[in-house]
């Protein structure tokens, strides 16, 4: 009798733990900064090559609309992490200091900022101080109009005057000669340009990182209940995450495939040369390399904190160590994914 119930009781323990695995997995809901398009490779390969269930995530991964909202979404519990700029998350915070469920950064992934001026070459826009007295157009929410104030700062840029549009619209209102220059992310307007007939030698692009201001860009946001309630999986989405990184820095080509999934219309072609500019100009940059990827520089994250409380005009003075929390990175040999320079 004994023996049969020990048998019954072992049968039962070896099955509860062949199942256990499948049930443990801990739901994620994930928020991109913006549409399925080249640079959500970064998120969608780990995704479809099991990286994110391997280490025990079951991660659905959305669309977004622009950072602002990613952060919203992230403070309501409508989702649990996202990709968002780091500048967005700041204003959230200093704007909303009540709010109990303030999202933190704990991961860096655009070293600097992908914001830039771009104007038409024939307009005889070489360089910043040609702005000054100028028509400049982006929607209102664009991060490099939210902070033109600093890149004009930086380059003695005079007044000049602002054009609102929806996003659709601004490369089509600088080709139309509506406006002199726009700022965007150059990864985006600059193959936004091309798609509407425009030559990227035609383009003026002059990035806020190579003329004096040294913003972050995006960077993965996790909502603080998740990381004190489970601080297991935010450590275990970011390894995953930077073992796909390493993989879509070493083949973009391949890894905007993983983009086509999730969205049948996109130009491969169009999107893998998105995806390269962004790890070129933001993810394998100098910066990055000096500081680390995923890291952050301390006086780097202060600075930027007094800049974006004084440009965004803040209700309250953003708090650099509110911002950041960096004790769930992934160990210095598994966020070694840049290639060497």
């Amino acid at each position: 009798m004994h023996k049969r119930l020990f048998l019954h009781t072992a049968l039962a323990l070896a099955t509860a733990a062949s199942v256990a695995p499948a049930q443990a997995a801990t739901p994620i809901k994930f928020q991109l900064d913006w549409r399925f398009e080249g640079p959500a490779a970064f998120f969608l390969l780990p995704a479809a090559k099991g990286y994110f269930k391997d280490a025990g995530l079951d991660v659905a991964i959305d669309a977004g609309s622009g950072s602002g909202g990613v952060v919203q979404r992230v403070a309501s519990g409508a989702y649990d992490m996202g990709f968002a700029d780091l500048a967005a998350l700041m204003e959230f915070q200093a704007n909303n200091p009540d709010v109990p469920n303030q999202p933190v950064a704990v991961m860096m992934v655009y070293n600097n900022t992908p914001a830039s001026v771009m104007a038409l070459k024939k307009s005889g826009i070489a360089k910043p101080a040609d702005l000054s007295g100028k028509k400049l157009g982006a929607p209102v929410f664009d991060a490099g109009r939210r902070g033109f104030a600093l890149f004009a700062k930086a380059n003695q840029v005079g007044s000049v005057q602002w054009t609102t549009m929806d996003p659709p619209l601004r490369e089509t209102m600088l080709v139309r000669g509506d406006i002199d220059a726009i700022t965007g992310f150059t990864f985006t307007s600059l193959l936004n340009l091309e798609a509407r007939g425009v030559k990227a030698a035609d383009v003026t692009v002059m990035p806020f990182a190579d003329h004096g201001v040294k913003l972050y860009g995006n960077a993965i946001i996790a909502s603080p209940k998740l990381i004190q309630q489970n601080p297991g999986a935010v450590k275990a989405f970011l390894r995953a995450f930077a073992k796909g990184a390493k993989e879509v820095i070493a083949n973009p080509g391949a890894a905007v495939a993983h983009v086509k999934e999730r969205d049948g219309i996109v130009n491969t072609q169009l999107e893998t040369r998105r995806l390269q500019l962004a790890i070129d100009t933001v993810v394998n940059s100098a910066d990055a390399h000096a500081e680390g990827f995923g890291q952050v520089s301390p006086t780097r994250l202060s600075l930027m904190a007094s800049q974006v409380s004084d440009v965004y005009a803040t209700k309250t003075r953003i708090r650099p160590e509110a911002v950041w929390n960096g004790s769930l990175l992934p160990t210095a040999a598994e966020r070694n994914v840049l290639p060497s320079k």
